[in-house]
């Protein structure tokens, strides 16, 4: 990798994580469009913790009152409302960690979905489906009301983001809608379902880099994690400022066009 291929993967990874336009899929055809050699490994490692480092900085307060609530209902039994909704975002991963094992031990992914076509088809279906989904909602709901079969109805779409387009912000947050939540209650939900479908793949790929004779540039390493992190924080902090004011509109337009493109380059 060159400066100029880290800065600018650094950036799109760290704006597209937690938009509903699918990082995966740009990081992709940053690469695939520009002639990019895959960033590696290391790499990819360090965007990622860019990006679960931001979360956990913007909502620092949440998630510390949710771990202690947590710890309190497991060795005191004393439950409350954080301690629900740390129990949801646990149980709201489970469904993306059994898929991506099944996906990882047969190789789907890389074999059949990291292409243009899947791409574009995903890009525009589930910008569709969030549209349908933002102008249906009922918004009378927030994050703490969410029940046992709503956490596995928005985990069991978290799995779907394992298809690269989909994007994981973007089906989660269209799921919420789907159960009545607020646009700004589904969006705290979704980084906050962030955080574990982050650093599940985020430790296995660390573990692979252990095992790894990839060579590693630590500057470019440190630059990445950097950007990706000021990125993201830039990024969560605008789209809960703008989001009960714009909307997911403009998400869908960006979401058709960018489809659109996609086919036309096809043919």
């Amino acid at each position: 990798m060159d400066w100029l291929q880290a800065v600018l993967l650094a950036i799109v990874q760290g704006l597209t994580e937690f938009l509903p336009i699918s990082s995966s899929a740009h990081l992709i055809l940053s690469s695939q469009l520009l002639g990019w050699a895959e960033q590696g490994l290391a790499f990819d490692v360090a965007v990622h913790v860019g990006s679960l480092v931001a979360v956990l900085i913007y909502f620092r307060r949440e998630v510390t009152s949710m771990l202690n609530a947590w710890f309190s209902w497991v060795f005191k039994g004393e439950k409350s409302a954080d301690g629900r909704l740390a129990w949801a975002v646990l149980w709201g991963t489970i469904p993306v960690g059994l898929v991506g094992l099944l996906f990882s031990q047969f190789d789907i992914v890389d074999d059949y979905l990291r292409n243009i076509p899947v791409i574009a088809a995903t890009t525009i279906i589930f910008g569709l489906v969030l549209w349908w989904a933002d102008t249906r909602s009922k918004e009378i709901r927030d994050e703490h009301t969410l029940k046992v079969k709503d956490i596995i109805f928005i985990g069991c779409a978290q799995a779907l983001a394992l298809v690269p387009g989909t994007s994981r912000s973007g089906i989660t947050i269209t799921a919420a809608l789907m159960l009545g939540l607020t646009r700004t209650a589904a969006a705290r939900f979704s980084f906050l379902l962030s955080i574990p479908a982050i650093v599940l793949p985020g430790g296995l790929l660390s573990y692979e880099l252990t095992t790894s004779a990839e060579p590693i540039n630590w500057s470019l390493i440190a630059l990445g994690a950097s950007l990706s992190t000021v990125a993201a924080l830039t990024c969560i902090h605008f789209f809960l400022l703008l989001l009960d004011k714009v909307g997911f509109k403009p998400f869908v337009i960006y979401r058709l066009v960018l489809g659109s493109v996609l086919i036309a380059m096809m043919f």
